[in-house]
């Protein structure tokens, strides 16, 4: 019984990883921060670390080691963490179009950088909020 729970859960869990990299394969987030950067001859590497991460992270998430870094530590994966999180919901609303039916419907014509600036800061301190409870 326990075989066949490790199985299911190593699948869920491989399935899960699957579709969080493929959203951000098809939305383009590496290629256009490695463009952003000046960096476009080493998009394969970055995608690369990104994967071996999201690899860690769910070994870290399953053996949960000890890890006696303190706050000073978490506060760095916290900033990390709402980078990431930051640039994909960024990509996503780009994807879909969201800032400029945002701003037609509002009829706004200057302040977008400003309301890109807040939807970055508010999702980088919800996550250090949710990292942090």
């Amino acid at each position: 019984m326990t075989i066949v729970l490790a199985f299911i859960g190593l699948a869920a869990g491989l399935a899960v990883a699957s579709g969080v990299f493929a959203l951000i394969t098809i939305l383009g987030v590496i290629p256009r921060m490695t463009d952003r950067f000046g960096l476009a001859s080493r998009t394969y590497p970055m995608e690369t670390v990104i994967m071996l991460g999201g690899t860690a992270g769910n070994l870290l998430l399953i053996y949960e080691p000890h890890i006696p870094f303190g706050v000073v530590f978490l506060a760095v994966i916290g900033l990390f963490s709402g980078v990431y999180i930051g640039c994909l919901s960024m990509a996503l609303a780009e994807v879909l179009k969201v800032i400029p039916i945002l701003c037609t419907r509002t009829k706004l014509q200057h302040g977008i950088a400003i309301i890109i600036t807040a939807m970055a800061i508010g999702k980088c301190l919800g996550t250090l909020y949710q990292m942090c409870l």
